[in-house]
């Protein structure tokens, strides 16, 4: 037999069962004395069970009665606490949101940023994975992320992409290099000098490469993080080209840095996010905190698609 108990005459019934007084529970529950009863006795018809013997003088819950304030009242609680939590996700008192982006962006525009949006929402637990661009989009693919910044336009069937920012390069050197003193650094004046290169499977190098083709660097060393980039930069042993947005790692004694205007490099970074799947409360206001506080380009310009013409 199938039948639809509605909240109002559970509360009635755990009122009544606590109070033994239809008075008194009529008003806790802010009815009528006769809308009241009328709850209690449609309860009973419904069910088809007495719940309450009556007298002139006392109420008490029946046998059956007092086994049903027992699920009414975990009913009620659990309900309750299902309701207030979502009271709480609509005003971002809590929830989760998880990002996947680049780590320059990660270890130097994200802390400022974050720290501001926890200052705002503390209850917000925030899940950060700082990888490369790849993985970023594949933790987005496979729901681990609920949206990740990254240096790849992704857009399929499943996912979508939004420009995010379009960062521009900077050549890194020893304070008092050679190539800090031209009028204008061109592609082909890196050539006569060691060069420490991140790995190949990061967007810098991709981009990089890209850039100065069919030119080839004097690879000295092949890395994998900024940081030892600028150290091996730092203590002379050779220069290396880098996003602006990860020159923070290069704000150091003995290390200089210059803007290379070659039309051909600068990096394009999106926003991706899946299209079939809407973010919780949560994610959504952090995708909104991040979009307004995007990093200011320098230049206004769209981004250029990386050219493979010869450069000189």
């Amino acid at each position: 037999m199938q039948m639809n108990l509605s909240t109002r005459q559970l509360r009635a019934f755990v009122a009544l069962a606590e109070l033994r007084n239809f008075t008194r529970a009529a008003v806790a529950c802010h009815l009528s004395q006769s809308a009241f009863s009328s709850l209690i006795r449609t309860l009973e018809d419904d069910l088809g069970l007495r719940l309450f013997d009556r007298s002139t003088r006392h109420v008490d819950l029946t046998v059956e009665g007092r086994e049903f304030a027992l699920s009414a009242q975990r009913v009620l609680l659990e309900m309750d606490t299902a309701l207030g939590q979502l009271r709480e996700r609509a005003a971002l008192e809590r929830g989760k949101a998880s990002l996947a982006l680049l780590p320059s962006l990660a270890a130097g525009w994200l802390p400022a940023v974050l720290a501001g949006y926890r200052a705002q929402h503390p209850g917000i637990e925030v899940e950060v994975f700082d990888i490369l661009s790849e993985p970023c989009i594949e933790r987005v693919r496979n729901g681990q992320a609920d949206f990740a910044i990254a240096a790849t336009r992704a857009e399929t069937p499943e996912l979508r992409a939004e420009p995010f920012h379009t960062d521009e390069f900077h050549l890194v050197a020893h304070s008092g290099h050679a190539l800090l003193a031209l009028p204008e650094v061109k592609p082909r004046d890196l050539l006569p000098f060691d060069f420490v290169h991140l790995s190949r499977n990061t967007s810098v190098r991709q981009y990089l490469e890209a850039a100065t083709l069919p030119l080839q660097m004097r690879t000295l060393l092949e890395v994998d993080q900024l940081a030892t980039v600028m150290g091996m930069v730092r203590a002379g042993l050779g220069i290396s080209v880098v996003p602006a947005l990860a020159l923070f790692h290069f704000q150091q004694t003995g290390i200089a840095t210059r803007l290379l205007k070659w039309p051909q490099l600068r990096r394009a970074i999106y926003l991706v996010r899946r299209r079939d799947r809407s973010l919780s409360l949560a994610a959504q206001s952090l995708c909104d905190w991040i979009m307004a506080r995007r990093p200011v380009a320098s230049e206004a310009a769209a981004p250029v698609a990386a050219s493979r013409k010869r450069i000189d």
